[in-house]
């Protein structure tokens, strides 16, 4: 049996960087954005990118073995799912979280193992854990994070306006909405309802110019707090979307006991992130997204649903229940 064995997947998850390098890199060239304008064959494609010559052709080739492009007649083109969501011009753009992943998440990954001995931050305040508050203060790294947040929840919001029932509320109120992106899609898939996106002063600017791009300003405002020392808005929802995983258990319940607090009667909890499964076996990217976590963050790590289900009925919600979103995200719904 033994001799059968072969090293297949050992070799192609230890050398996953660089695939992961490749395409990350791609994006930050914007290689999916100047192929959704045209198709173009290698000599045009590397003049418009500014590439030398050497190594463009194997670049490019290696995004179409990596299934990024397609090349039919020596001319490139994007798959549908690269145009779709990694050019620039396209309102699914989810090039956001791979710039700042390119950027930030990759270097910081480097120092992965000192993590795992200290159980610190591995990010720009190494040894302290970066905050909100810190990263807010340089607009265009707070723009950066914001725009990547968009891309990082646009899929999870759209099934969540397509299987929530949202017939049966009026409002809502996305808490840490960075630019709105979650807000924005409820709305346009339901005319009646009226949108809060909560978050730090800061972000007022880049939701305001974000919701007016979608000629939502009457429907979608912003209210700037801080959740862990003001009061959560006064709404029929309230949604923490990839917030949660930010924060130690001590500090989930209490934003959950918040939200308990100012929810009505019958209102509803939603709580959605790359959940971990319940058997912590299967959904490798909530396990490497809780690693990420580790990297991040002073006391974050992503959790199952029955563990995110447990917190809500200890904040008092008698109801509970999960539900796949789109990918590895899931929601977790807790009623009042």
């Amino acid at each position: 049996m033994a001799n059968d064995l072969m090293p297949d997947h050992i070799m192609a998850v230890a050398f996953g960087f660089w695939s992961a390098k490749t395409l990350l890199t791609a994006v930050e060239l914007g290689v999916f954005t100047e192929l959704a304008k045209e198709p173009m064959d290698a000599e045009e494609l590397r003049n418009r990118l500014g590439l030398h010559p050497r190594s463009a052709r194997d670049f490019f080739d290696a995004l179409v073995a990596m299934r990024m492009l397609e090349r039919q007649n020596d001319r490139y083109s994007n798959t549908a799912e690269t145009d779709l969501f990694l050019d620039k011009a396209k309102p699914g753009y989810l090039g956001g979280l791979l710039e700042m992943a390119n950027v930030r998440m990759y270097p910081h990954w480097c120092s992965f193992t000192e993590a795992l001995h200290t159980g610190l931050p591995q990010n720009e305040s190494k040894g302290g854990g970066a905050t909100f508050a810190d990263m807010y203060a340089d607009r265009e790294r707070m723009r950066i994070f914001l725009k990547s947040m968009t891309g990082h929840s646009i899929p999870p919001a759209k099934a969540m306006a397509a299987k929530f029932p949202w017939r049966d509320y009026r409002s809502l109120a996305d808490i840490g909405t960075a630019e709105g992106g979650l807000p924005v899609q409820i709305a346009l898939a339901h005319p009646h309802l009226t949108a809060i996106g909560f978050d730090l002063a800061p972000v007022a600017p880049v939701f305001e110019e974000y919701v007016d791009s979608f000629g939502l300003r009457d429907r979608v405002r912003f209210q700037s707090g801080d959740f862990f020392k003001d009061p959560l808005p006064r709404v029929d929802v309230l949604v923490f979307g990839h917030v949660l995983h930010n924060w130690n258990i001590q500090e989930r319940g209490m934003l959950l006991a918040k939200a308990y607090e100012a929810l009505p009667n019958k209102g509803a909890v939603i709580v959605y992130e790359a959940l971990i499964d319940n058997e912590r076996r299967e959904n490798v990217f909530g396990l490497l997204m809780s690693l990420h976590m580790l990297i991040e963050t002073k006391g974050g790590a992503n959790f199952t649903g029955a563990e995110c289900s447990e917190w809500m009925r200890e904040a008092g919600f008698s109801d509970t229940r999960i539900e796949h979103l789109a990918g590895p995200e899931y929601m977790v719904v807790g009623i009042k």
